[in-house]
Order: structure tokens, then sequence, then C-alpha cells
């Protein structure tokens, strides 16, 4: 029987910093760690450095990765579940005052949300470098940086999220993460999904928030990001594994994908 670990909502808190906005912190959650039904007063957003965990929020369920982002509304009530390998994440929580003026400028921020990646990924990790300098500047960046959150998910369609999946898009997104590293077409996800191409290409964006194509691109550099971070391979290997023709096409696109270099992205996460 897999043994399990009852800990408090922020963990081991390795990391903090409090100024008159935010409430930073950088946590450790033991293997197979639980956190019963829970909530905090304060919005805040979730991190993911390493390793995995899920949630669950009213009948609702959440599954959370390396470089997941997660708003949580303030007093959401959730209960967590680690994985064997436990996690290290960073959290950001929004003093009232802050979130007031956010507030004020949507009333979007009443429900919790989560991205893989993208953007919300890209912001997160520039913040969480900020946590770790003391310079003059800090202060103004990482609150810039939380506003630029905000604002996405205020931007953000809602309605988007209450449609209905179809069953074969989980067939077609299963495809692309099987055969991210070979030649793709849309013609051979659809062949694989038992859909028109063109009924893809519609419907995927509608739910995915992206093309095939980004898709696809986002796969390998979300394979080629655990291996910068759990191995010692050469980056021209990296890249090859991944599906480009070659290290700088690769340096570029993982750049573009997560605001920070291949090495850069090595030296955080390892």
């Amino acid at each position: 029987m897999d043994e399990t670990n009852l800990a408090q909502p922020y963990g081991q808190v390795v990391r903090r910093h409090e100024d008159s906005a935010l409430i930073m912190s950088e946590s450790l959650y033991q293997p197979a760690t639980i956190i019963n039904t829970h909530s905090h007063n304060l919005a805040y957003f979730c991190f993911l450095l390493r390793g995995s965990y899920s949630e669950k929020y009213g009948d609702h369920s959440r599954e959370c990765k390396r470089s997941t982002v997660v708003f949580h509304p303030p007093n959401e009530s959730h209960s967590t579940r680690f994985s064997k390998e436990g996690a290290r994440l960073f959290r950001f929580e929004i003093k009232p005052g802050l979130f007031d003026r956010i507030r004020d400028c949507s009333s979007t921020l009443h429900q919790p949300v989560e991205f893989d990646g993208g953007l919300p990924a890209q912001l997160a990790a520039k913040l969480y470098r900020e946590f770790g300098r003391t310079d003059a500047a800090s202060g103004l960046i990482i609150e810039g940086l939380a506003l630029e959150m905000a604002a996405y998910i205020a931007r953000r369609d809602a309605g988007e999220r209450i449609k209905r999946r179809p069953l074969w898009l989980a067939q077609a997104s299963d495809f692309i993460h099987q055969q991210f590293h070979t030649s793709l077409s849309l013609g051979s996800v659809a062949q694989a999904a038992g859909v028109h191409s063109l009924h893809l290409a519609r419907v995927f964006r509608q739910f995915e928030n992206c093309t095939v194509g980004e898709y696809i691109r986002k796969v390998r550099i979300d394979y080629a990001a655990q291996q910068l971070s759990e191995t010692t391979m050469p980056l021209a290997n990296i890249a090859l594994a991944s599906g480009f023709c070659d290290q700088a096409h690769f340096s570029k696109t993982f750049r573009c994908l997560t605001g920070m270099t291949p090495t850069q992205y090595r030296s955080i996460f390892r």
C-alpha cells in the first residue's frame, strides 16, 4: 500500500517575501502528500516548478504538471494530492488593495482557471526570477508582472470553458503526444482522430485556443523542457529528439514560447 503524507497548505516554505501588494513563497511538498479540503483568504497564482499534482474543486478537477499556472480566486475550496515525486511550487498571493484595483477593471476574476504553459507560464517564470533578486527595481517589476497575468485572465472568453469537448479531441491530442518528434501534418492528425481535417482545425482552435501546428510546437517544447530539467543531454541532441531540424531553430522557438533560452531554463529548473 502506498504511503501518504498529510500536510499544511503551504508545505515546507523554503523562501518567502512580502511587500505591500504581494506575498510570494516557494514551497516543497513531499511525495504522495495529501492536503485536505481548504481555502485561502487571498487570491493567488500557483506556478509548478517541479513534480505534478491533482486538485479537486467543487465538481471539477485539474491535473497540474511542470509549467502549469493556476489562478485561485479568494476563498476557493479545493483539495490537493501530490504525485509520488512530490513537487516544488512558487505561489504569489495578491493582497486586497491590489486585488480590488484589478477587480474594478474586470468581473471575471471570481472563477478558478489553469494554464498549461503559454504566456502565463512565461510571466510566472519571469516573476520567479525577480523573486530571487533584491535590487530596487524588483518590486515594480514583480507587481507589473502580476498585473499582466491578471489582465490575461480578465480578457479570456469565459464562455469557451463551458462547452463540452468532443471525445475525438483526446484522440488527436494523444496522437500528437506520441508522434510529436516526427513530421506531423494536419491530415495525419485528423486521420488518427477520425474526423475531416477542416473540422479538426476549427474545433481544435475552439477548445485549445491555438492551431494544431502551434500545439505540436508546444508539445515539442514541453518535452525539451523536461530533458533540460532532468538530464544533462547536450542541446543539439535535445533539439533533434524534440523534432527540430537543428539547434538554432530549437533555441529560437524555445525562447519565443518560454521567454528564456534553453540554457537559462536549465539553470532555473535543474
